[in-house]
Order: C-alpha cells, then structure tokens, then sequence
C-alpha cells in the first residue's frame, strides 16, 4: 500500500498538542508534527499520525473513540 503525505514540523498553539494530520481533497495527507519536541518524540507522533492513516481512522468522525483505540 503506498500512502501518499507530506510532513511539517510546526509551533502548535497548545503545547499537549504533539501532532495532527489532515486528509486532502486529492486522497493524500498532511501530517503536522510539533517542532519543540526531541527526535524520538517526534518520531513517536508521526508514527502515531500514521497508525491513524493506516487504520482509515478519517471514516470515523468521533475523536474520542478514534484516540481511545489509538493508544491502547
């Protein structure tokens, strides 16, 4: 499966904020990773950002139910 997405490092306004990821209009996906964290826990929220790629969490519409399966 080849998924198609860009990824930025960026200042998120809340600082319990260490990613988010959008679906665009053409299937692919932008993943937003917080700069300030170190490497390894950047490297930790994108792969959390891709298990919810990866799972199609996008089809389901309620968050909490989404983050519930995502860290367990």
């Amino acid at each position: 499966m080849m998924i198609d997405y860009q990824v930025y490092l960026v200042n998120f306004p809340n600082t319990k904020t260490k990613e988010a990821v959008t679906e665009n209009s053409d299937g692919s996906y932008t993943i937003f990773i917080e700069s300030s964290l170190c490497r390894e826990a950047q490297q930790k929220a994108f792969n959390h950002a891709m298990k919810h790629i990866l799972e199609n969490d996008f089809l389901n519409y309620d968050t909490k139910i989404i983050e519930a399966f995502a860290h367990a």
